[in-house]
C-alpha cells in the first residue's frame, strides 16, 4: 500500500476551509494526510456575515466547519499556532510554536490584512481594525465607555463595520477618502443615492476626506485631523480601509510576489514552485487580487482538481458581481457595471424620492446586458446577473426589466428561473449551477431552502442568490405537486397568513410565546416586526410595552421617522385635512419653539422637521394638550384619508366628502397592517383627492359613493378597482371593515394592497365574492375584529407621554441623557434645514 503523502494547508479561514471540505468530498484522504494551520483561537467562521455577531450571532453560529468534521476524516489541525515559515530545500513547514512538518505540497491560503493607512497616531488607544471575531470583541469591550465612534473606509466591509457600530449604540461616521461610497461597485449616481439613504438611517458620511493625524486626549483617541483643515471629535477609530495580501512566507522563501505584493499563480493557481499553490486573498492572478469569497472558492476548487487529476479545471479570473445589504439597504453590481466595453450603453433610472438607483450597461446594438447597478432595490439582481451570464437575449424594451409591467401587457417573458440553461451559475460563492441544485432537490425530495442549502451549498456565501434558489425550489416542488410554502424566514415554517392565525386563534399575545409554541431560535429582523404588527392588529396593545418594545425597528421604537441627518419627523393627525385656525396657530407656535422645519403635505398634513430624540416627548405633549394626536407616520399603519371640500363648499360637489373623509380616518387610525395604508374621499367624478391612487378610495355619486379598492401611487402606479358602486354610507363601512381585516389576514410581510391583490385568483371578481356576498363565510368575524380594533384604539404619543417609563426610552444615547452634538442645521428660506458636509465644517460641530 501507497503510504500517504503530506499536504498542508496554512490558513483556516474561508477558503481555507473550504478548500479541505472540497478535498474530503472529492475522497483525497485516501492519498493525502490533510494538515492545516489556524492561526486564530477557532475555526473558519463566516466573515461575510460577520456582523450578525452584534445582532445576537455567536461564533459556534458563525462556524463554517461541521462538527466533527475534521475529526471523522483525520484532518489534522492545529489551532492557535500560525505557520511562520517554509523552506522549500528540506520541503518543511515551522509554525509559531515550533512544530515543524514536513510536506509533499502546500496550499496558502493565508489571506488579507487590514490595511491601515499611515497616519500620525494610528496606533492610539481606542483604533481598531474589522477583521476578526477577536477584533468585534475588542470593539465591542471598548465602545461601552464610548459615545461616538468612525470608520475610516466607505467600501464593502466599512459599511459592514458602521453597522456594527451603530448596532453598538454609538453615534456613527464614516470618513472615505474617496469622493462617494464604494467606488470599486458603484458610480456617482448610486453612490449619491447609497449616502442618502445610509444618512436617513443615523450615519454621518463623510466622503473625499484624507485624514493627516488621530490626536489622543488622556491617553486614547480624542479627534481625527483632515487635509482641508476640518476636525471630527470621536471615542473610537475602526480601520476599514481595504485589504493587503497577506505574503510574508511567500517572500519568505523565495516565492515569486507581485510589485504591489500578491504571490503570483498560473492558470492552476501553482506559485512559481510547483509544489506550493495559493488561493484566495492571499493570490495575485494577471496582476490582480480578488477580493471576495467567490474568487477564493473557485481557486480552492481548481487546486482541489489538479491534486485529484481532474486536469480539465483552471481558473481564469472569476466574476466579482455580489450583493449586499448594507445598513438594510440594498446594493448590487454585476458584469461590466462601469461600461468599460467599446460601445457600451447604458440605461439609467434614479429616483431621489424612494432612494432607488438602477442602471444595465448594455451592448452597442442593445441586444445583451453587459452588466448594471442595483442601490436601495436589488430584487432583480439574479435574473439580471443570468442575463449578463448566460447571453440571454434582452426583450425589445430593456428598461422592462427595471419597470413594471407595460400597461395592459404581462411582465416580460423569458425571467423566470424555469427559462434559464441548465448551465446557468446559481450560486457563484460556490459554483452551483441551475442543473445541479435541481437535481438535488428532485432526488432527495427537498421542501425547504435550508435543506438545498446544505445539499448543494448554495447560498451559504454572500446570499445573494438566495432568491433564485427560492424560486428554483418552487418550481420544481410545483412540478413535483408538492404544495409550495410562504414561510415567512428561518425562525418560522409559517407564511405571515398563517401566523396571523395562530395568534388570533391561540390567543397569542407575545412574541415570545409564539416563538417558543411555533418557531425556533431567536427570530429576527424579518419575523420581529412582522409579528409585531400581527399582534397589534389583533390585539391592539401599545407597541411600546414592554413585550413588544424590542420588537420594533427605529422608527416605530421612537414614534417617528427617522431623517437622513438623525433628527424626527412629527406628524400629528388632521383628518380629512380640516383643521382649526387655533390648531394652526399651535403648530407653527411648537415648530417656533424647537426650530423646526415646517411643511404641508400632499396628504393633507403638516410635517414637522428636525426633532431630536431628547425633544420628542416634550413637543408632542404640547400637541396633545392642544388636542392633537399621532399621526402613524411612523408605522405600517393607517396615514391619512384626504379630501376634498366636496358639497359643503364646492358648486360641483354631490356629497359631504370633507365629513365621510374625517369619519373614515377615525374610524380606521392606528389600524396596523402588513404595509402603509393610504386613502383619500372625492366629492365628485372630477376626482380632486385623487381617490384611485390609494388603497381604499371613495368618490361620491348622485346615490350614494362608490368603492375603489387596491391602487398605489407609489413605485409601481396602479389605478384601484371598482369593488361596488353607488351604495349608502353604512353599506360603505361594512364592506371596508370587511375588506380590511381580509387584506391584514392574508397579505404577504411588507406587501401593499396592489402588490397582493395583484396575487389573487380571480381577481375583483373574487374580491367581490368574499367581501360582498361573503363566500368564505367570514365576514361576520372580519366585522367584529375591526370593531375591537375601533374600540380599543389609543393615541399612542398620548399614551407614551403619560408613562414615565417610556419616556425614558427617547434619549440619543443609552448611557447619557446628553443630545447629539453632530446634528447641525442652516437656515435656508426661512426655516432650518439638515447641514450638508461643507456647511458642518463652516458651522461647526458644537452647535
Amino acid at each position: 500500500m501507497t503510504a500517504k503523502k503530506n499536504l498542508i494547508v496554512i490558513g483556516n479561514g474561508m477558503v481555507g476551509h473550504k478548500f479541505l471540505e472540497l478535498m474530503i468530498a472529492k475522497g483525497a484522504t485516501e492519498q493525502w494526510n490533510l494538515i492545516t494551520f489556524c492561526e486564530e483561537p477557532r475555526v473558519a467562521y463566516d466573515r461575510v456575515n460577520l456582523s450578525g455577531y452584534f445582532s445576537g450571532k455567536t461564533a459556534a453560529d458563525l462556524s463554517l466547519v461541521e462538527p466533527g468534521l475534521y475529526q471523522e476524516n483525520g484532518v489534522q489541525i492545529h489551532i492557535g499556532d500560525k505557520a511562520v515559515a517554509v523552506n522549500r530545500d528540506q520541503k518543511t513547514v515551522t509554525s509559531a510554536n515550533d512544530l515543524t512538518v514536513t510536506y509533499d505540497k502546500i496550499v496558502l491560503a493565508t489571506g488579507s490584512y487590514p490595511f491601515v493607512p499611515a497616519i500620525k497616531g494610528n496606533d492610539a488607544t481606542g483604533t481598531f481594525v474589522y477583521r476578526t471575531i477577536d477584533d468585534l470583541e475588542a470593539m465591542s469591550a471598548y465602545a461601552k465607555n464610548c459615545k461616538v465612534g468612525v470608520v475610516v473606509g466607505g467600501g464593502l466591509l466599512g459599511l459592514e463595520c458602521a453597522n456594527a457600530l451603530k448596532s453598538m449604540g454609538l453615534q456613527t461616521h464614516v470618513v472615505e477618502f474617496a469622493p462617494r461610497l464604494m467606488p470599486v461597485q458603484i458610480d456617482e449616481a448610486g453612490g449619491t443615492i447609497l449616502r442618502k439613504k445610509i444618512e436617513e438611517l443615523g450615519v454621518t458620511i463623510h466622503t473625499s476626506k484624507s485624514t493627516t493625524e488621530i490626536v489622543s486626549g488622556n491617553g486614547k483617541v480624542a479627534k481625527m485631523k483632515f487635509a482641508d483643515g476640518s476636525e471630527l471629535e470621536t471615542d473610537m477609530i475602526v480601520f476599514s480601509a481595504g485589504i493587503r495580501p497577506r505574503d510574508e512566507i511567500a517572500r519568505g522563501c523565495g516565492l515569486e510576489v507581485g510589485e504591489r505584493g500578491g504571490i503570483v499563480i498560473n492558470d492552476y493557481c501553482e506559485t512559481s514552485d510547483p509544489d506550493i499553490y495559493a488561493i484566495g486573498e492571499c493570490a495575485l492572478y494577471q496582476n490582480r487580487i480578488y477580493g471576495l469569497v467567490a474568487p477564493g472558492y473557485t481557486m480552492a476548487g481548481v487546486v482541489a482538481d489538479v491534486l485529484n487529476k481532474i486536469t480539465t479545471s483552471s481558473f481564469t479570473g472569476a466574476d466579482m458581481s455580489t450583493k449586499l445589504k448594507l445598513l438594510g439597504v440594498d446594493v448590487a453590481s454585476f458584469g461590466d457595471n462601469f461600461a468599460k466595453t467599446p460601445g457600451a450603453r447604458e440605461i439609467a433610472i434614479s429616483d431621489t424620492v424612494q432612494g432607488i438607483y438602477k442602471k444595465l450597461v448594455l451592448n452597442e446594438d442593445g441586444s445583451r446586458l453587459l452588466g448594471g447597478i442595483l442601490v436601495g432595490d436589488a430584487s432583480a439582481y439574479g435574473t439580471l446577473l443570468q442575463f449578463v451570464q448566460n447571453a440571454i437575449a434582452l426583450p425589445p424594451h430593456p428598461e422592462d426589466l427595471l419597470l413594471p409591467p407595460r400597461e395592459g401587457k404581462a411582465a416580460t417573458v423569458g425571467m423566470g428561473v424555469e427559462s434559464l440553461p441548465d448551465t446557468a451559475q446559481i450560486c457563484s460563492c460556490n459554483n452551483v449551477s441551475k442543473e445541479q441544485i435541481c437535481t438535488a432537490i428532485q432526488e432527495n425530495n427537498f421542501t425547504d431552502v435550508a435543506s438545498v442549502k446544505k445539499c448543494t451549498k448554495a447560498g451559504t456565501g454572500c446570499g445573494g442568490c438566495v432568491p433564485l434558489v427560492t424560486d428554483l425550489l418552487k418550481y420544481e416542488m410545483k412540478k413535483a405537486g408538492i404544495e409550495v410554502n410562504n414561510h415567512l424566514c428561518e425562525h418560522f415554517a409559517y407564511s405571515r397568513q398563517e401566523l396571523y392565525h395562530l395568534v388570533r386563534t391561540q390567543k397569542i399575545q407575545t412574541f415570545d410565546e409564539l416563538i417558543q409554541k411555533h418557531g425556533q431560535g431567536k427570530g429576527c429582523e424579518i419575523c420581529k416586526p412582522a409579528v409585531a404588527s400581527i399582534l397589534a392588529s389583533t390585539w391592539n396593545e401599545h407597541i411600546l410595552e414592554t413585550p413588544h418594545v424590542s420588537l420594533q425597528d427605529t422608527n416605530d421604537y421612537y414614534l417617528a421617522n427617522i431623517q437622513r441627518d438623525g433628527t424626527y419627523s412629527v406628524v400629528p393627525r388632521v383628518p380629512g385635512g380640516e383643521i382649526t385656525p387655533d390648531k394652526l396657530i399651535v403648530l407653527g407656535e411648537v415648530a417656533k419653539e424647537f426650530g423646526l422645519y415646517t411643511k404641508i403635505t400632499g396628504g393633507q398634513r403638516i410635517d414637522l422637521f428636525g426633532a431630536r430624540v431628547d425633544q420628542l416627548p416634550q413637543i408632542w405633549k404640547r400637541l396633545i394638550d392642544a388636542g392633537f394626536e399621532s399621526g402613524h407616520a411612523y408605522g405600517k399603519a393607517l396615514r391619512t384619508v384626504k379630501s376634498c371640500v366636496g358639497s359643503t363648499w364646492c358648486r360641483f360637489g354631490v356629497q359631504d366628502s370633507t365629513s365621510l373623509a374625517i369619519e373614515l380616518e377615525l374610524r380606521y387610525r392606528g389600524l396596523r397592517s402588513p404595509h402603509k395604508l393610504k386613502s383619500a374621499v372625492s366629492g365628485c367624478t372630477r376626482e380632486c383627492a385623487e381617490a384611485q391612487s390609494k388603497d381604499f378610495g371613495i368618490i361620491a355619486t348622485e346615490k350614494g359613493w362608490n368603492l375603489y379598492v387596491c391602487g398605489n401611487g407609489g413605485m409601481k402606479p396602479q389605478h384601484a378597482i371598482l369593488l361596488a358602486e353607488d351604495i349608502d354610507k353604512e353599506t360603505l363601512l361594512k364592506y371596508l371593515d370587511r375588506f380590511l381585516m381580509f387584506y391584514i389576514r392574508t397579505a404577504n410581510r411588507l406587501e401593499r394592497t396592489a402588490t397582493w391583490f395583484n396575487k389573487l385568483e380571480g381577481g375583483i371578481d373574487y374580491l367581490k365574492q368574499v367581501i360582498i356576498h361573503d363566500s368564505l363565510g367570514i365576514d361576520a368575524e372580519l366585522e367584529a375584529e375591526m370593531a375591537h380594533l375601533v374600540s380599543t384604539y389609543q393615541c399612542e404619543w398620548k399614551a407614551t407621554i403619560e408613562d414615565p417609563e417610556k419616556v425614558q426610552r427617547f434619549r440619543h444615547f443609552v448611557n447619557s441623557d446628553e443630545s447629539d452634538p453632530s446634528l447641525v442645521q442652516v437656515e435656508e428660506r426661512g426655516q432650518k434645514r439638515p447641514a450638508y458636509e461643507h456647511e458642518k465644517a463652516l458651522v461647526g460641530l458644537s452647535q
